[in-house]
């Protein structure tokens, strides 16, 4: 795989399945060069295998299907070229699409109420005078912000204590109706001196909730009378991470906190079982202060619809799950559980049975049921998202979104290894190697996180550097996800020990045990804490050629009051103190850095401030380091994601044209 090649990066998404178990429907999304944007839209995906999948939406980009469960109706979020997303529904049979939200700030998730006639959705909505409503006044023009909480911003959204994400529902048109019109004329003059909601052809709607809060994760109780959601509503709520579950009228009305076991908790997601008895719901436990969020793991829970005792289903220890916990059969939910680079599809019920329906050398991205079938949105080394369907336990293969992918570039399978480290500790990660006999020039990836994996599935950085002629060594040290609250918690106030350790153990590892590699010719590079890790590495070990640091958490102390997460995050991984946060900090050891570094950074990171980067950059910079700085305007912590496809295309190129001159290939 080439840079200019991302548009054959074809994503999926969870999919949803028609009630009468026939077909699932998906999104399809790819970067686009032309729009410079990511555009897709939703494709059909019968279960007959004598039919195949088929576009039925040609919208910029359409997103987030979902059947009513009648199954006559499909609703959906579409996005114009300069819009926000908007819901739209449209006849499950087919049909033109039908926008019934026209939210300043768009929509960002919604949900059916049982009865098919209503929906909740949930939209930032602004203050008056920001976010344009008020014609003329520009961002720069706005009002001061008067700031006295810690949680005002988030990276990729921005400030949002003048926005806050709140709840609505809406009822749905009949779609056999008469269509609404513009006006003309002296109705149009009418139309605009009453406008309001209703007047646009848009359905009026209930707002349920209200604050400076979000209020997320909303979905309809089984009777359809009220709505959960998530929200940090609780007193002191700026002085922690704790979340609770709510539960409000569906008319309209006083929400009450749902009672959901130990507290303080974070919240992840909710949900009904389909017979209203028990109320699942996922969530980390956060310790008394309800900020040890360290490498705890995310569990999955039942108490009774009626109130009661809530109890852990899942195993916390060993067992990180995750998704929306979509509804199987009337007391079971689905949920995804990271494990050892991969992601696996579990069902549990409300008894506490579970039952592993899918795992293996794949990341599962969505599942949902109906009936007894249940349809899967998967990735793994060959395909970059497509959808399946399982049969007696096994996955029969529906779509094959990636064959243009596999067909126009070269995926190059990872190969699974496990290096042991110098006190025994096994290595786990995966090798990808570039075409020929070699030796190779070896790049030393290190991922994000650090409670996060690398997967078997495909990875585009890794395909391209492989294509490049670099052998891509990526591992899951001690501080990641997918083996245990254990290994996760090993660097907590001890970074850039033990996973300083298990990297270069699984490098070492990987040069005694695969003959093709170079050892006279190694790079490092990360992004985030693997950025952080790359840092402190190269102040400690000098045998690398070049090295790169991309989105660097490099500096515990300013990160602490520049970063949306550093009024915690920081302390509670290094410890409070600054005797700690500087025995753990790259910037505290960059003078003993000798290797080529380039420093690549997003301006409008809140993540990992671009500060962290540029005093990085001026550190090595002053010190003769040879050393360069890339700075992509308008792009946030999520760059090499979900950045413009121009920008991931440029930083894809500067990155092959940094080792191309630090790490050169051999002639191919």
């Amino acid at each position: 795989m080439k840079p200019d090649q991302l548009p054959l990066l074809n994503s999926v998404s969870a999919p949803t399945v028609h009630p009468d178990a026939s077909r699932a429907v998906v999104s399809v999304t790819r970067p686009d060069f032309d729009a410079d944007a990511y555009v897709g839209q939703l494709w059909s995906v019968p279960f007959d295998p004598s039919q195949q999948p088929r576009r039925v939406t040609r919208g910029f980009r359409d997103t987030a299907p979902a059947f009513s469960p009648d199954g006559r109706v499909l609703a959906f979020l579409r996005a114009e070229p300069d819009g926000k997303p908007q819901l739209h529904i449209v006849e499950a049979g087919g049909g033109e699409p039908q926008a019934i939200t026209d939210q300043k700030l768009g929509v960002t998730e919604f949900s059916w109420a049982p009865d098919s006639a209503r929906i909740v959705f949930a939209s930032r909505v602004p203050e008056e005078g920001r976010y344009g409503t008020v014609d003329g006044v520009g961002p720069g023009a706005e009002d001061a912000r008067l700031v006295s909480s810690n949680q005002y911003r988030m990276n990729g959204v921005g400030y949002t204590l003048d926005k806050a994400a709140q709840l609505f529902v809406v009822d749905v048109p009949e779609l056999g109706g008469e269509p609404a019109v513009p006006a003309a004329g002296r109705a149009a003059k009418d139309a605009k001196e009453q406008e309001g909601p209703g007047t646009k052809g848009i359905p009026a709607v209930v707002q349920l909730t209200s604050g400076e809060v979000d209020h997320t994760g909303a979905v309809f109780s089984s009777d359809g009378r009220s709505v959960y959601y998530l929200a940090a509503g609780h007193e002191g709520h700026d002085a922690d991470i704790a979340s609770g579950i709510y539960k409000v009228p569906a008319a309209g009305g006083e929400a009450v906190l749902v009672p959901s076991g130990a507290e303080p908790q974070s919240i992840h997601a909710v949900r009904e079982s389909r017979n209203g008895r028990e109320l699942f719901f996922t969530a980390q436990d956060l310790g008394a202060d309800g900020l040890d969020f360290v490498a705890r793991n995310t569990a999955l829970y039942v108490v009774p619809a009626a109130g009661g005792e809530a109890r852990v289903l899942s195993d916390v220890e060993q067992q990180d799950v995750s998704g929306t916990l979509e509804p199987a059969g009337p007391d079971g939910v689905l949920v995804l559980n990271s494990h050892r680079g991969s992601v696996e599809l579990l069902k549990w019920t409300a008894d506490g049975g579970s039952e592993v329906l899918l795992h293996g050398e794949r990341a599962v991205l969505g599942a949902a049921a109906a009936g007894d079938v249940v349809a899967i949105a998967y990735a793994d080394a060959a395909s970059h998202g497509d959808v399946g369907v399982l049969e007696r336990g096994e996955l029969r293969l529906l779509s094959d979104f990636s064959v243009r992918l596999r067909n126009e570039s070269t995926v190059r399978e990872p190969r699974e290894f496990i290096a042991e480290g110098a006190d025994g500790y096994p290595v786990h990660g995966w090798l990808v190697l570039p075409d020929g006999p070699g030796p190779h020039p070896v790049l030393l990836n290190i991922h994000g996180g650090p409670f996060a994996q690398y997967a078997c599935a495909f990875f585009d950085e890794a395909q391209v550097y492989a294509e490049a002629g670099y052998a891509v060594l990526m591992c899951n040290p001690r501080g990641s996800a997918g083996y245990g609250q254990a290994h996760g918690a090993a660097i907590k106030e001890a970074m850039g020990t033990v996973d300083m350790a298990d990297v270069l153990a699984f490098l070492d590892g990987a040069l005694a045990a695969f003959p093709a590699l170079d050892s006279g010719a190694l790079g490092i590079m990360g992004g985030s804490y693997g950025g952080y890790l790359t840092a402190w590495t190269i102040a400690h070990d000098h045998r690398f050629k070049a090295a790169i640091v991309e989105r660097g958490f490099l500096d515990p102390i300013s990160f602490t009051g520049s970063s949306d997460i550093g009024w915690f995050f920081g302390g509670e991984y290094t410890g409070g103190t600054l005797e700690q946060m500087l025995a753990q900090s790259p910037m505290a050891v960059v003078s003993n850095v000798r290797t080529p570094t380039l420093v690549i950074h997003s301006e409008n990171d809140l993540r990992c401030p671009v500060e962290q980067g540029q005093r990085y950059f001026a550190a090595l910079k002053a010190q003769g380091v040879e050393t360069s700085l890339l700075l992509f305007p308008g792009e946030d912590h999520e760059l090499s994601r979900s950045g413009t496809p121009h920008h991931r295309k440029q930083r894809f190129e500067q990155i092959l044209a940094w080792w191309a001159g630090m790490l050169p290939t051999p002639a191919r």
